[in-house]
């Protein structure tokens, strides 16, 4: 099913109640525009990778609701019912995880040209074939992502920042429209972590990508994203300039567990004199930041 939208995510009225009661995601009202790059942040366990999730339709949400995502006027899901043709939909999603999610055993050429499997015949999906072309732009998303030398090594061999790299690459050759990012620098050093939200913001400002990006410290939000939107207890408490999270909205909005989403540490504070701030973009319009979390 398409809709007519001008908008490149639009989420309405998403709810998610897990098995044991638990609520984790409430009444998500979300409209990003194409071409944004928008940071998703939360202490863990506010439902941020759920909801990443459910945009990608990994995940449903609750059947008894009335929620429903579209991406690119396409449905993902309504009605807690994920959308039958999810899989063409999904090929112009591009998935980063926080653990990577490549086969260690193949190359990473293998790996990253994964996301054009959509394209091509299903039996050259099952056997991986790939033509001197689509070789040529795997190496050329490589190139992009600065690992072009590592295109014949097992995967495993590599790093965790030239992983996460790799996978971004993947989402390069998929063509994707929107990435989703899903902490993809939680577990990586402080260098690779600059390394890898330096390649997600370039292809948001030179593929026109729209990017989705979870994080855990809002330091980092500040300086890549010009807009944020924060989760707590599964519920948006704030969606606006990322500038205006000072450290006093930041504890209205989540009290005690704001320290952990200030936290300035080492990981953070080597980002500090290497990326200037995310650029305003003025033709864009936020909706007012929300109340404070009941």
């Amino acid at each position: 099913m398409t809709h007519a939208s001008n908008a490149a995510i639009e989420i309405s009225r998403l709810d998610k109640t897990f098995g044991n009661g638990r609520r984790a995601l409430q009444q998500i009202d979300l409209t990003i525009a194409p071409g944004e790059m928008v940071a998703l942040i939360g202490a863990s366990g506010s439902g941020k990778s759920t909801l990443l999730r459910h945009m990608a339709g990994l995940m449903a949400g609750d059947a008894s609701g009335q929620g429903s995502i579209v991406i690119h006027g396409r449905t993902v899901q309504s009605g807690g019912k994920i959308a039958s043709n999810i899989r063409s939909v999904r090929s112009g999603i591009g998935f980063v995880f926080q653990q990577f999610n490549l086969v260690g055993r193949l190359p990473v050429l293998v790996n990253v040209l994964v996301g054009t499997l959509h394209q091509v015949p299903m039996w050259r999906s099952l056997l991986r074939w790939f033509t001197p072309e689509e070789k040529a732009r795997g190496i050329e998303a490589l190139r992009r992502v600065g690992i072009a030398e590592c295109y014949a090594q097992r995967a495993s061999t590599l790093s965790g920042g030239q992983q996460q790299r790799a996978a971004i690459a993947r989402a390069m050759v998929q063509g994707a429209k929107v990435v989703l990012a899903d902490e993809p620098i939680a577990s990586l050093d402080p260098e690779s972590s600059r390394k890898v939200m330096d390649i997600l913001a370039k292809l948001n400002r030179e593929d026109g990508c729209t990017v989705v990006v979870s994080l855990h410290q809002v330091n980092v939000a500040i300086k890549y994203c010009a807009r944020t939107v924060a989760l707590h207890q599964g519920k948006v408490v704030y969606d606006g300039p990322s500038v205006g999270l000072t450290p006093a909205v930041l504890r209205d909005l989540y009290g005690a567990e704001a320290d952990d989403i200030l936290s300035l540490g080492d990981h953070i504070s080597s980002l500090e004199d290497k990326v200037r701030p995310a650029p305003q973009v003025p033709h864009l319009a936020w909706p007012t930041p929300l109340a404070q979390a009941a």
